[in-house]
């Protein structure tokens, strides 16, 4: 009854009594043990494995310490009476209610979330060897080494009471004091613990402020070209969305947004562009929102990626009035997977995003903020960035040095830093049709059009993303790109 589940060979890069414990868990929650048969002794079970016998006796422990199984004097191991009466899993209902055709869904969605334009994001674009994608970092082993240290303590009996219990709409104070203390002074200002919110990341950030203050009855300008998932969460809540196009120095603050509630900005490193909005534009955008009577959502876009000259004050460190609600993310440059950010705002906003945030998931992780507290308290995070914005800067001087040479005919939007680089094709050569025959060549970029909202958009752009790359393979990377271009124009 056992053979079917170790079939399969085991991961020799894994530990072999977790895979030996997971497969024989799965077995008795399956019921393909017997709860009247022992099960095989660890000498047979060893060698039917081919493990030690070691490995099978710590096993059959394990499961007996967690009352899956118990040891009968002279006879072996079975399954627990205690665990066979009290077994979880219910067994399929022979009769089900209900007849007819299955219901149709479309009737009861309000809406549909799956018709906003969306970026391609593949799943499996590690299996091209030139992914120029965006939103994925290159793994630094020095910082998955002290992560994995600060998550290991973070676990232990000194930390435990601090995510342990539910800590209902409330944070880890280590947490939002090293964010003031450490993060937010590199941005040009810091805050009290009730002018921050940690948040799922960014994203959930964003959709969290929409949620609080926009409805169909409230209008909102955005970045044209801009973030996509930021202007659909937008639509989501039915507000009325307003394009404004950027030049090179990101969104004009003229009279064009008097009937604006909210502006959603990227002023750091404009989404998908990656310009920089200079400071005097940042300030007649601050005067704006004062003139006209708005708030300004403000998306610190890779704030820590600046190649060029000085960094710039970010909007809420320029802001005397609180209308600036700032968000930003924890892990972005570091392991996107964590899903770490924070809001940083007025004492108000951020009352009522916490009784918001209780209703849709009360916190994020207790045990990830308090890891993610110790990894920067211990300088982890401020070693990570510098390590990070040093091979990034590599790597973008290699990018726009290969694009100048191989893609004489393509402009790249010059600026001073970021994770991407937006292209312009040349005239009559769509980038859909390019983002196609790249990928055959083993190439992934991202196709432009998604990003504008206008009707009369250019349809000639692509992002090429450098975050996720190793540096040797941009050039060769580059001229396979070449190569796609020039099929797709027929040379």
């Amino acid at each position: 009854m056992l053979d079917r589940y170790f079939e399969q060979p085991f991961d020799q890069s894994a530990s072999l009594q977790h895979q030996i414990q997971e497969r024989l868990i799965q077995a008795i929650l399956d019921g393909a043990v017997s709860p009247v048969d022992p099960l095989p002794s660890s000498r047979a079970f060893a060698t039917a494995l081919n493990v030690s016998r070691n490995t099978i006796s710590i096993v059959y422990e394990r499961l007996h310490q967690d009352g899956f199984i118990t040891a009968k004097p002279r006879r072996g191991y079975f399954i627990d009476e205690n665990f066979v009466r009290e077994k979880l899993n219910v067994a399929p209902p022979r009769r089900k209610i209900g007849t007819g055709t299955v219901p149709d869904f479309d009737r009861f969605l309000p809406h549909r979330f799956t018709a906003l334009p969306n970026i391609d994001k593949r799943s499996d674009w590690r299996r091209f060897p030139y992914p120029f994608i965006y939103g994925q970092v290159g793994r630094d082993e020095t910082s998955v080494a002290r992560w994995r240290d600060c998550l290991r303590r973070a676990g232990t009996s000194r930390h435990v009471g601090t995510w342990a219990d539910d800590l209902v709409d409330s944070d880890d104070p280590l947490l939002l004091e090293q964010i003031s203390r450490r993060v937010l002074p590199q941005r040009g200002f810091r805050a009290d613990a009730d002018e921050l919110l940690i948040t799922v990341g960014a994203q959930n950030a964003i959709w969290m402020i929409a949620n609080l203050f926009l409805s169909p009855e409230r209008e909102i300008h955005i970045e044209d070209p801009g973030y996509v998932d930021a202007r659909n969460i937008f639509a989501a809540q039915g507000a009325r969305i307003v394009p404004v196009p950027v030049d090179r120095k990101g969104m004009k603050p003229d009279q064009n947004l008097a009937h604006a509630d909210m502006v959603y900005l990227t002023p750091g490193h404009q989404s998908p562009t990656n310009i920089t909005m200079p400071m005097e534009r940042r300030l007649a955008m601050l005067q704006a929102a004062s003139d006209y009577d708005f708030l300004i959502l403000e998306d610190d876009y890779e704030h820590e990626l600046n190649f060029v000259g000085a960094q710039h004050p970010t909007l809420k460190a320029l802001d005397g009035t609180g209308r600036v609600i700032h968000v930003g993310s924890l892990t972005k440059p570091l392991f996107p997977g964590i899903r770490l950010g924070f809001v940083a705002a007025d004492r108000a906003v951020i009352h009522e995003l916490r009784h918001l945030r209780r209703l849709m998931y009360r916190h994020p992780s207790a045990l990830a903020q308090r890891a993610m507290a110790l990894f920067l308290s211990e300088g982890h995070y401020d070693a990570h960035i510098r390590r990070h914005r040093r091979s990034m800067a590599d790597k973008w001087r290699e990018m726009l040095r290969e694009i100048d040479r191989n893609l004489p005919d393509c402009e790249a939007t010059m600026t001073t830093g970021g994770s991407g680089v937006w292209v312009s094709l040349p005239e009559g050569v769509e980038a859909a049709a390019v983002k196609a025959e790249a990928e055959t060549r083993g190439v992934l970029v991202e196709d432009g059009t998604p990003h504008y909202l206008r009707t009369d958009a250019p349809r000639n752009r692509l992002r090429l993303g450098f975050g996720a790359i190793d540096l040797a393979k941009i050039a060769p990377g580059i001229a396979e790109l070449k190569a796609a271009i020039a099929s797709v124009r027929g040379l």
